[in-house]
């Protein structure tokens, strides 16, 4: 008697065995999802995962969320949503080289920040100082992925995406911790981590000096000479060392990068943060937009009416049982840049009689 015939998932479960390390994460190995569903006929779970998240409504909400500058007038200037994909396409490439799971790096990837608030890293600054120190956008991320999207269903998303996309920030830490329990348990999870910081090195000095907020001859020459003249060179140095420095180690493979280029990419970080970020340009709008939520935060906390209105409109109602700060952090957190504007000058800009 024949046996069945292999589904096009199966096929492509099949094909994972035959070519992915044996450190990658297969999708077939996944630890499941929240709750149990019937799997796809054709996508792996973590292909599913990745649809889930790219058809998200936070995910949409990226394109008008803040990288660095605020509202920038070029086109050319990042933003949430762009970095997103240049931190996917870096893990993805990642991944591939060292025949890992593709489709699990870039689900992270594609994941990781879509609980970031609006203006930047200022919005997840305040609403440490006025929600709860333990506010994050990783911690909010999952949140977004587990109960705020799908009408408080969640994506249901896989055990590995989640672990991903909640351990993939490092504040000023390490690139690759020391601590194995601030790191994702795949190396694919590991990998989104050491991607996100890649991308944002290379394209926020990029954005730095289109910006005229520093200028070339201003970046410290180690970097020059170490990584590269360009974007395209200092990324590809990265990656590339990534990929020829990684190893079997103690009978586990080890992700790490040479002294020579982690020096150099520790005195480029140090000089964005010291230059670009707390740079007076952008603390000053930083600045501008803490006063916008902290004051929207304090006017929702105080007007229920308004608060449920407003999350009824963007499909959130169903958040009411929470506790009243949790509410108005989940709908700050959820807002774009130019919503959280349009709000405000509703409510605290004078209107004209008519």
């Amino acid at each position: 008697m024949y046996g069945r015939e292999l589904t096009i998932r199966e096929e492509f479960e099949k094909r994972e065995k035959g070519f992915m390390s044996y450190f990658g994460c297969l999708s077939i190995s996944s630890k499941g999802r929240m709750r149990e569903e019937e799997p796809c006929p054709i996508r792996t779970a973590f292909q599913q995962d990745r649809n889930r998240i790219v058809y998200s409504n936070a995910f949409r909400k990226l394109k008008y969320k803040t990288q660095v500058f605020l509202s920038p007038l070029g086109d050319e200037y990042r933003t949430r949503l762009t970095h997103t994909l240049e931190v996917a396409q870096i893990a993805r490439t990642i991944a591939r080289a060292l025949r890992l799971n593709e489709d699990l790096a870039e689900a992270i990837a594609l994941g990781h920040d879509l609980g970031h608030p609006p203006f930047g890293h200022s919005g997840e600054a305040v609403l440490k100082e006025i929600y709860s120190p333990d506010f994050s956008h990783s911690k909010q991320s999952l949140r977004v992925v587990d109960i705020l999207e799908n009408n408080g269903k969640g994506l249901n998303l896989t055990y590995e995406v989640r672990d991903g996309i909640l351990k993939h920030s490092k504040g000023f830490g390490k690139i690759i911790a020391d601590d194995s329990e601030e790191m994702a348990c795949t190396v694919e999870g590991k990998i989104v981590r050491i991607a996100d910081i890649f991308a944002y090195l290379n394209h926020d000095l990029d954005d730095a000096i289109r910006s005229r907020v520093i200028s070339e001859n201003k970046i410290p020459s180690i970097c020059y000479k170490v990584l590269g003249k360009t974007h395209s060179e200092r990324a590809t140095t990265m990656i590339r060392d990534l990929i020829f420095s990684s190893s079997l180690k103690d009978e586990k493979f080890r992700l790490m990068i040479s002294d020579e280029v982690s020096s150099a990419i520790e005195i480029l970080r140090d000089f964005l943060y010291e230059n670009v970020y707390r740079s007076s340009k952008v603390h000053n709008e930083f600045i501008k937009a803490k006063k916008i939520l902290s004051e929207l935060y304090e006017f929702l906390l105080k007007n229920e009416v308004i608060l449920e209105k407003k999350l009824s409109e963007l499909g959130m109602s169903h958040l009411n049982g929470n506790h009243k700060e949790q509410l108005v952090c989940d709908f700050i957190a959820s807002m774009t840049d130019r919503y959280a504007l349009s709000i405000y000058t509703k409510h605290f800009f004078p209107s004209p009689l008519l």
